[in-house]
């Protein structure tokens, strides 16, 4: 028996194909669902991170960085989308099918440990963007933490319930994800917009970052050409800088996708029921609810802390810029100079909790505090809903129980119940023992699921009569092969950089980089094998 809401969505989407411009993309927008939840993702503590160093080191140089690199993942998942609107069939099974078994567990095994790991850092910037910038009266005692996680959890396991209810309850998680990402923007875009009325950033240089700009691969940011000048060491400074420069845009295109929003994508276009129909509509899918507020909302960030922070250092503890020189010291001695400590000082990272201090004087507590504090707990929430989303998806195969609720619930509950420990652990070494294998594994095999559709998109056996044939082939080809190449090659950087067999903290790097060249080798041998059986 036909569903009624897919007849009617098919009905929409038959009406827009056939409507104006305008109409079709309000009509494409309501329709519009997996995307979102890409983006609600995305734009999660990583990602705020990531654009506030971005513009402490680089100012607006590097605006362009992050839409570049997203480009390049919306590339690979819209071939992820294509083989599975194309199929209609669950890619694990595909994968172990039509490549090797060895490729689809590793990718299970590898999301599942990025669902457990990341999560508990979600709900510490969650409960701090209450306790310090929405609440502070709530004060941060061990047992307004545990209320305020127990809060997040409740509320991540209630929304994961709606994903899985029917008719009203899915339209309503839809609902909330998309409101969820567009206050996340409307949050940071009110921040930018108060700098900019008070004189605080110049459009001009703005609208230059967005520019793709390959000479920051090799020199710095032009704001320290004065104080590199006056240091004791120019030479080594410029390659300090230039190389810390090289290893944000390296890794920024290897990690641009996370390996989880790999395995969220298809089975989050099955449970629309989507299929070859949807193919085209899945590209737009994945523009107005992934790319569109991941650019706005990742750069505003970048562009509120190019303001606040480039080359300044007034805002920075002594003893932290003591700290860092200290360190760059014993990498090389001789920096002695007041502009070597003022260099210094400019390299020390900061968090989005000091760039809402430094925004105070400037915009008001109202959106400093409040404004940009909610954009922040935005940002926490929608991760952890969605992490635990992907959690129940892949512990529905890792039980064999795909479509079942009690599975899902169980994956919810362990990506949820580990993240509410994070305030608890996400600290000194329990950190560092969670965060480096799991970015590790999950960084060495974000290219294995590239190569993996990659093939795929190329395989007649999976796709029959519907794989690209002719330019539509070459171009798709062209296409992934860069995103592809730049994703492995960005992991390969930041996996190589770590790897040393001093410690397990340099032996799990290189195990992550062999793991990558022989699944590599798996999937293009059984690539081979299989189509030639076909």
């Amino acid at each position: 028996m036909s569903n009624p809401e897919n007849n009617r969505d098919d009905a929409l989407l038959a009406e827009a194909e056939a409507s104006p411009a305008l109409k079709k993309f309000g009509i494409y927008t309501r329709l519009s669902g997996p995307g979102w939840l890409q983006g609600a993702i995305t734009l999660g503590g990583g990602s705020l991170a990531g654009a506030l160093y971005l513009g402490v080191v680089a100012g607006f140089g590097l605006l362009w960085l992050q839409p570049l690199a997203m480009i390049c993942g919306i590339i690979m998942l819209s071939a992820i989308a294509y083989v599975t609107l194309t199929t209609e069939k669950a890619p694990f099974g595909l994968v172990n099918t039509h490549l090797s078994p060895a490729l689809g567990w590793s990718w299970m095994i590898a999301t599942i440990m990025a669902n457990i790991v990341w999560c508990m850092p979600q709900f510490n910037l969650g409960r701090a963007a209450i306790q310090q910038n929405l609440l502070p009266a709530v004060g941060d005692s061990i047992a307004s933490t545990k209320i305020i996680c127990l809060i997040l959890l409740a509320i991540g396991f209630i929304i994961n319930v709606l994903y899985e209810s029917e008719g009203k309850g899915a339209k309503t998680f839809d609902l909330i994800i998309k409101v969820l990402v567009g206050l996340i923007v409307l949050s940071f875009i009110a921040v930018v917009i108060t700098l900019s009325v008070s004189g605080e950033i110049g459009w001009g240089s703005i609208i230059g970052g967005l520019i793709p700009n390959p000479s920051l691969l090799l020199s710095p940011a032009a704001g320290y050409s004065d104080l590199i000048a006056q240091s004791t060491q120019p030479e080594w400074w410029t390659a300090k800088i230039a190389n810390d420069q090289r290893d944000i845009i390296i890794a920024a295109f290897g990690t641009a996708v996370g390996i989880n929003m790999t395995w969220l994508l298809p089975y989050s276009l099955l449970k629309k029921c989507w299929g070859r129909k949807h193919r085209s509509f899945s590209i737009f899918d994945l523009s107005i609810g992934l790319f569109i507020p991941f650019f706005l909302a990742t750069s505003c960030v970048v562009i509120a802390a190019a303001s606040q922070f480039h080359t300044e250092t007034g805002d920075v503890d002594p003893a932290a810029g003591a700290a860092t020189l200290a360190q760059l010291t014993a990498e090389h001695p001789g920096l002695t100079n007041a502009a070597d400590l003022e260099l210094a000082l400019t390299l020390v990272k900061r968090d989005n909790f000091q760039l809402a201090n430094a925004l105070e004087p400037l915009a008001g507590k109202v959106v400093s505090q409040t404004i940009f504090g909610f954009g922040v707990l935005g940002m926490a929430l929608s991760t952890i809903i969605i992490l635990m989303l992907i959690n129940g998806l892949a512990f529905q195969e890792l039980l064999g129980k795909r479509g079942d609720k009690g599975a899902h619930y169980i994956g919810c509950a362990v990506s949820g119940i580990a993240g509410f420990a994070g305030p608890f652990v996400w600290t000194g070494a329990a950190e560092a023992a969670l965060a480096i294998p799991t970015s590790v594994i999950g960084g060495s095999l974000i290219p294995i699921a590239y190569v993996t559709f990659l093939l795929m998109m190329n395989s007649k056996k999976v796709l029959g009569d519907s794989r690209p044939e002719g330019t539509s082939r070459l171009i798709w080809n062209i296409l992934m092969g860069f995103a592809t190449g730049v994703a492995t090659l960005g992991s390969i950087w930041v996996l190589y950089g770590k790897a040393h067999f001093n410690s397990w903290h340099g032996m799990i790097p290189a195990t992550g980089l062999t793991l990558l060249v022989a699944l590599i080798i798996v999937g293009v041998f059984s690539f081979i094998k299989n189509e030639k059986e076909s």
